[in-house]
């Protein structure tokens, strides 16, 4: 078991290029929604990428996936399962914050797949673990392989917020080989809510904001009668068998730090390496996502992925 900690700066998020600030008020208005405030998407502009848009994955209500690929992919190139964030119950592929982080990762040589999800309050959990889910097992399909190249043995994934939550899940579900099924073999999370039960929301002091959000996609009234909370929370599930983690989370966000720590204990004592970056300030999800937060990402899938 290998951890590795670094605490980052707050000039993280600050060295995004100029423009790149979204606020999403076209959905709900940042104010209105801290899941999806103040998200910044990697960058514009990624020249040597290919996007395969809207592909049928066999998931419900015409829920659709995106393939981006380098345009110099190597043979049995590493795969990466992207998800977006916006609190289970918002946010798409197609938006430029993870249209943007879709190309990242391709440019850096992955083949990514970015699916949506069913979103709540419409579609409570477990619709949308079901889904991503259900996309992994996809990119494994012969099919897919022979289609876009990769090898179906060396697939992370990558989450931010919800997402970041949902990854989670697929890094800590199941037992065996992590190779097969919807395993991944190296998670990246960052801004994850970790802990949905009540005890979870007593790490550091969730705000009823984000608790109200949580019980929406739970699909519970209150926190006292949920016993699928347990269930929606990776933190529970982590055992010896599971994926190596990254996990980046600023110290002051409404997700509470306290999560991210709680899990990278977990982790450990289950023998799982672990790297964890604390960042400092208030920045949530890909607002964190600098230059610097991305080439040590992208090292780090490298490492995992090409071993």
């Amino acid at each position: 078991m290998r951890t590795r900690r670094a605490a980052v700066d707050g000039s993280v998020g600050r060295r995004v290029a100029a423009g790149a600030a979204v606020c999403f008020a076209a959905l709900t208005g940042c104010a209105a929604d801290p899941s999806v405030a103040g998200i910044v998407p990697p960058s514009s502009d990624y020249a040597g990428v290919t996007f395969v848009d809207d592909l049928d994955f066999g998931a419900p209500q015409g829920v659709r996936l995106d393939v981006c690929l380098p345009d110099d992919v190597e043979a049995d190139a590493p795969a990466v399962v992207s998800v977006h964030g916006g609190g289970w119950r918002q946010g798409d592929k197609a938006q430029r914050p993870w249209r943007d982080t879709c190309a990242w990762l391709a440019s850096e040589g992955f083949v990514v797949f970015q699916p949506n999800y069913r979103l709540a309050p419409d579609h409570p959990y477990p619709a949308a673990i079901e889904d991503v889910s259900r996309a992994v097992h996809w990119a494994r399909q012969t099919a897919q392989v022979e289609r876009f190249g990769h090898d179906p043995a060396r697939l992370g994934a990558f989450g931010d917020s919800a997402g970041g939550n949902l990854v989670s899940l697929l890094g800590t579900r199941g037992e065996g080989p992590r190779t097969v099924g919807s395993r991944v073999d190296a998670v990246v999370e960052l801004s994850a809510p970790i802990d949905l039960t009540l005890a979870g929301t007593a790490l550091g002091g969730l705000g009823s904001d984000f608790q109200r959000v949580q019980l929406d996609y739970l699909g519970c009234a209150t926190y006292d009668d949920c016993g699928i909370a347990a269930d929606a929370s990776p933190v529970t599930s982590v055992d010896a068998s599971d994926a190596p983690f990254f996990v980046a989370h600023s110290t002051d966000e409404f997700i509470p730090v306290e999560q991210a720590e709680a899990f990278v204990a977990r982790l450990e004592k289950a023998g799982i390496e672990v790297e964890f970056v604390p960042v400092a300030g208030s920045g949530h999800a890909l607002a964190i996502l600098d230059d610097d937060l991305r080439e040590r990402i992208a090292t780090w899938l490298h490492e995992q992925l090409d071993a």
